[in-house]
């Protein structure tokens, strides 16, 4: 199946601005990509790349005073098969973790792992390890969590959405993940684009998406606290420790998000 992707972002800066921008799919989808998700500003702007210390591609530009808009409209080959189910993955030892893996072990800017290790072993030392485990805090996340855009703000942390009880797909992932590593699983936060194919489609205004994989059995499996089932159609754009690591953009200076869209949806061909 072949899934259009994009977005359609407009800034506003009273001055020039330095920003980064972290909006291609990631390297690991490139080859799928069918039509390229070029970065397009208005006015034309030059734009300089990157790889940052987890592999993710980077943009750097300076948008100059006024609006700016900042586009893509891409087509991406996907398999159309659901997340994949390995029930019999086992957690991996902690002195066999790879090094590449240990930093997912670690506390970060949202994940605190320090505030949330008591809860997560009251909640999960008696899971049965592995996948089964990661599949029991999903579960908890899941029904913990309330969504609502309401709910979103910048600075909310893993601990401030298990204390309040609601937020956006990242305090789901954020959650999880943080519970994940105090159970020594390595975890890491993932962003992307996931639309509304193979479930129903909702009014929602379309958002790019926040998930998270685990480390099991040798390698990294995907998990989605927030809608907690299998799904189709996730295109990968960046990992990190936590959502601070693959914010869509960092801007070094006064600006205002005058202007929103996302896309992804399947391409139905006759």
């Amino acid at each position: 199946m072949q899934i259009r992707i994009g977005y359609d972002i407009v800034y506003e800066c009273p001055l020039p601005t330095f920003m980064i921008l972290m909006l291609n799919v990631h390297y690991s989808r490139v080859s799928d990509l069918v039509v390229p998700d070029h970065i397009v500003t208005n006015p034309p702007i030059a734009i300089w790349g990157y790889r940052d210390l987890f592999g993710n591609w980077c943009s750097r530009l300076v948008a100059p005073a006024g609006r700016t808009r900042i586009t893509t409209d891409a087509l991406v080959n996907d398999s159309g098969r659901v997340d994949a189910i390995v029930p019999d993955a086992r957690e991996t030892p902690l002195p066999q973790l790879p090094e590449e893996a240990l930093l997912f072990l670690l506390g970060s800017r949202y994940c605190e792992t320090e505030r949330l290790m008591a809860a997560a072993w009251d909640l999960f030392g008696h899971a049965p390890s592995g996948w089964a485990r990661v599949q029991a805090i999903c579960d908890f996340v899941h029904h913990h969590i309330t969504f609502g855009y309401a709910h979103a703000r910048p600075s909310k942390t893993a601990w401030e959405a298990f204390q309040e009880g609601n937020g956006v797909c990242r305090d789901y992932a954020h959650l999880a993940v943080t519970f994940c590593r105090c159970m020594n699983i390595p975890a890491r936060y993932c962003t992307g684009y996931l639309g509304d194919i193979g479930v129903p489609v909702t009014d929602a205004p379309m958002d790019f998406a926040g998930w998270f994989e685990a480390f099991l059995d040798g390698q990294w499996h995907a998990f989605d606290a927030r809608n907690n089932t299998p799904r189709i159609g996730r295109v990968l754009i960046a990992r990190g420790r936590d959502a601070a690591d693959v914010a869509i953009s960092n801007a070094f200076g006064p600006n205002t998000l005058a202007s929103f869209k996302v896309w992804t949806d399947e391409v139905h061909t006759s």
